[in-house]
């Protein structure tokens, strides 16, 4: 579930964990008071493991077009 923050006019700022489906908050959880929910900078994305980038591509000699262009000949 992603986390949203907020910022209260009252207490400033907070952090929710909330579903997606569900509906931005309207008061503080804390003091009661207006709150807004702020957008968020880009959060970078890092694969960690393998399966990325070059261990998950073909090599030049595996595709399919060498491999029908053999059964062809």
């Amino acid at each position: 579930m992603p986390t949203y923050e907020y910022a209260c006019d009252k207490c400033g700022r907070f952090e929710v964990v909330q579903k997606i489906t569900e509906e931005p908050l309207a008061e503080c959880p804390t003091c009661g008071g207006h709150v807004q929910r702020l957008i968020s900078k880009n959060v970078g994305i890092i694969f960690k493991g393998s399966g990325f980038y070059i261990t998950d591509t073909r090599a030049a000699g595996n595709s399919a077009e060498t491999s029908s262009d053999e059964k062809a000949s």
